[in-house]
């Protein structure tokens, strides 16, 4: 009989927890996208090139692929709940530098402390919502912590854009304010606080070997998806990543307790969701927002607001999905959901790449709502999966992993996208971009993403199984 009010009491408990978790990652990803639309506002304030702004975007990416990997060690070192609370205290902080900047030079090194602070939020974040959540129950946390990763990136341009026109762009850092504040207040307030591990000595090899691959290969990606960057400059970049990764890796191996913590990719659910398929298709669904408002823009010659349009539809489809992701993923075996919604993915992505002019406005909607629910489904999906089989013990260096991987995939999907326009475009002769250029990319996207279900076929046909119990009410 007692056992019914303390179910009645932590049921709620559970739920709040990751929705607090899922506020802060809303914080931190639209971040990383609401600045694009402000940029030619903030250099004209400080007299400066929309070009050499960029820089603002690049040092928080790069921040955050330099940081992340010490994520675990911290979480060990000073509890998971705390560091969590620290980093959005000092997210908050650095925004309301952001917003007050003088000068350029002060707001790209309150960007780079964003980063930072941001490298933390993610995988400390999820480590909190896995130690808290029963495992019959982290199909449902998971799902409401990947929400933010589906929304942010899609509305962060436009309110960027908004708030630029409508007030200032100081604005697009300062609405982060009151949004830290509370954020720090509940997770002190309603995150129980975790016992502290026997924290390991700092591998400060590992860390310099990893922050150095990491950020290489980011800032070289990033490079690598603006049109006006050189070849020699980017692929000097990423060559300098990869031999850095690659030491990082060995090192990692060999050393009794690495920066870069490996163990979870022995459990073959998290190596397939997260390092192998799972990349890959992260990366081929990540070149859609990127594709589809630039081809309604400059391969049909329609308005900003109709390339905006198109992409809230698309959104919808990934709002609309989310009411639907728990309860499938309770019915349905891991396998054949993400086999079925991986085929459902590149179909779509081959709909997107035979849109035109003369599509039926109806038609179109349909296939970019499709599109976002199918996004929706497998970025849950895999979300969830990757951590059915990792021990208690490797959770920390697990999440970290996750976090690399979520980054670099948004960051590729960018970068493989544009590459993908200028191979159509050279092969056309050089001519401007055209919507035959966008249909290629877009191919290249299904193409992606039907090697990642082809690889996804590997996955025990009974994984996950554990997670899909019904959780007792």
């Amino acid at each position: 009989m007692s056992a019914r009010p303390d179910t009645a009491k932590t049921a709620p408990f559970a739920r709040r927890i990751p929705l607090i978790v899922a506020a802060a990652f809303f914080m931190e990803m639209l971040d990383g996208t609401i600045v694009t639309t402000s940029l030619p506002a903030i250099a004209k304030s400080f007299g400066e090139s929309a070009l050499e702004l960029t820089s603002i975007i690049t040092v928080y990416l790069v921040a955050m692929g330099a940081f992340i990997p010490t994520a675990g060690w911290a979480s060990s070192r000073f509890g998971a709940r705390n560091l969590f609370a620290a980093a959005i205290a000092v997210f908050t902080l650095a925004s309301l530098v952001c917003g007050a900047a003088p000068s350029f030079a002060v707001l790209l090194v309150a960007r780079l402390v964003q980063g930072i602070a941001a490298a933390f939020m993610s995988p400390v974040g999820r480590l909190v919502v896995l130690r808290q959540t029963p495992k019959e129950q982290i199909i449902r946390a998971i799902g409401l912590i990947v929400w933010p990763g589906l929304i942010a990136p899609v509305i962060g341009p436009a309110l960027g854009g908004f708030i630029t026109t409508y007030t200032s762009w100081r604005w697009i850092f300062l609405i982060n304010i009151p949004v830290g504040i509370a954020g720090v207040w509940l997770v002190l307030h309603f995150i129980p606080a975790d016992a502290r591990e026997t924290p390991t000595r700092l591998d400060k090899t590992g860390f310099v070997l990893t922050a150095i691959g990491l950020a290489a290969l980011v800032h070289g990606l990033a490079l690598a998806g603006d049109p006006g960057s050189r070849v020699a400059v980017y692929a000097t970049w990423i060559a300098v990543g990869l031999v850095f990764s690659v030491a990082a890796v060995r090192h990692a191996l060999r050393h009794p307790t690495p920066m870069l913590d490996l163990r979870a990719v022995r459990a073959r659910t998290f190596q397939m969701s997260v390092v192998t398929a799972g990349m890959l298709a992260r990366t081929a669904i990540s070149m859609t927002p990127f594709l589809i408002p630039l081809m309604f823009q400059i391969g049909l010659g329609a308005s900003a607001v109709t390339g905006g349009v198109m992409l809230l539809v698309y959104m919808a489809g990934n709002l609309m999905m989310k009411s639907f992701t728990t309860p499938i993923l309770h019915r349905f075996r891991f396998y054949d959901v993400l086999v079925f919604n991986g085929t459902l993915c590149v179909l779509s992505l081959i709909g997107c790449g035979m849109l035109g002019g003369a599509t039926p406005l109806a038609i179109t909607y349909a296939v970019l709502f499709v599109a976002g629910m199918s996004r929706s489904m497998h970025f849950t999906a895999t979300s969830t999966l990757a951590f059915a089989d990792v021990p208690d013990a490797d959770r920390g260096g697990a999440t970290t992993l996750w976090a690399m991987a979520q980054q670099f995939g948004n960051v590729l999907g960018v970068a493989v996208a544009a590459f993908a326009l200028g191979i159509s475009q050279t092969l056309r002769g050089g001519a401007p971009l055209a919507l035959d250029d966008f249909h290629s990319a877009l191919f290249a996207a299904a193409g992606l993403m039907a090697v990642a279900v082809l690889w996804m076929l590997r996955l025990p046909r009974d994984a996950g199984a554990e997670l899909a119990r019904r959780p007792k009410s």
